[in-house]
C-alpha cells in the first residue's frame, strides 16, 4: 500500500491497479446510496468500467489532483475515497475537495477523520492556502461534516455541477490554512 496519511481508525492510500476489484465491489454495493450525490461518468464510460478505474489512476498521479482511498486500519478494507481536484499552486494555492463513503461504512465517523487527514495533506504537505468544498444544499450530512471541520459557507453557485444528469445548485464552503483548528488535526 502506498500510504499517504494515517489516523487512528483510517488511513489514506494512493489507489493502485491491484485495488480495481475491491473498488468496483464497493461502488456496486453502494450504487443506490451514492446515486443522488455522484456525477454520471463521461458519455460512453460505464460507472464500473476498467476504463473508469484507469482514469482514476491516471488523474490521481497528476500535479492537479490528489486522489486517495480511505482504508480502515482494522482490516485494510476500502471504505471510500477523498480527493483534491483542480489544485492550483503559485499565488492561488487552492484545491477543490471531493469525497464519498461506501454505504457499509457510512455514519461511523470515518469520513470526519479522513477529512482531517486530507486537510493535513493539503495544508502541510502540499502547502495549500485554501480548500474549497462544493455541496448540494440538501446534503445535510456533508454540510455537518464540513462545518465540524471548520469550513465556512461562502455562497451559492446556481447549477454548478451536473449530478445524476441535471445541473444542481451547490453551496461553496471554504477553509483557509490559518482557520484550520489545531484541535481537529490528527496526530501523526
Amino acid at each position: 500500500m502506498d500510504v499517504v496519511e494515517t489516523g487512528e481508525r483510517v488511513y489514506l492510500a494512493r489507489p493502485q491497479a491491484r485495488d480495481e476489484a475491491e473498488f468496483f465491489k464497493l461502488i456496486r454495493a453502494s450504487a443506490d446510496f451514492l446515486r443522488p450525490w455522484e456525477p454520471l461518468p463521461p458519455p460512453g464510460l460505464k460507472q464500473d468500467s476498467p476504463e473508469r478505474f484507469r482514469m482514476l489512476l491516471q488523474q490521481g498521479g497528476g500535479d492537479d489532483h490528489a486522489k486517495f482511498f480511505i482504508r480502515l486500519h482494522r482490516n485494510d478494507a476500502l471504505a471510500g475515497m477523498i480527493n483534491l481536484n483542480n489544485i492550483v499552486l503559485g499565488v492561488f494555492q487552492s484545491g477543490a475537495l471531493g469525497y464519498w463513503m461506501g454505504e457499509p461504512h457510512a455514519r461511523q465517523g470515518y469520513m470526519g477523520e479522513a477529512l482531517q487527514l486530507m486537510l493535513r495533506h493539503a495544508f502541510e504537505t502540499l502547502g495549500l492556502h485554501r480548500v474549497e468544498a462544493n455541496l448540494m444544499p440538501h446534503n445535510t450530512a456533508s454540510r455537518a461534516l464540513v462545518r465540524r471541520a471548520g469550513f465556512r459557507q461562502e455562497g451559492l453557485s446556481p447549477r454548478m455541477i451536473k449530478i445524476a444528469g441535471e445541473w444542481r445548485d451547490h453551496e461553496r464552503w471554504a477553509l483557509l490554512v490559518d482557520e484550520w483548528s489545531p484541535a481537529n488535526r490528527p496526530s501523526a
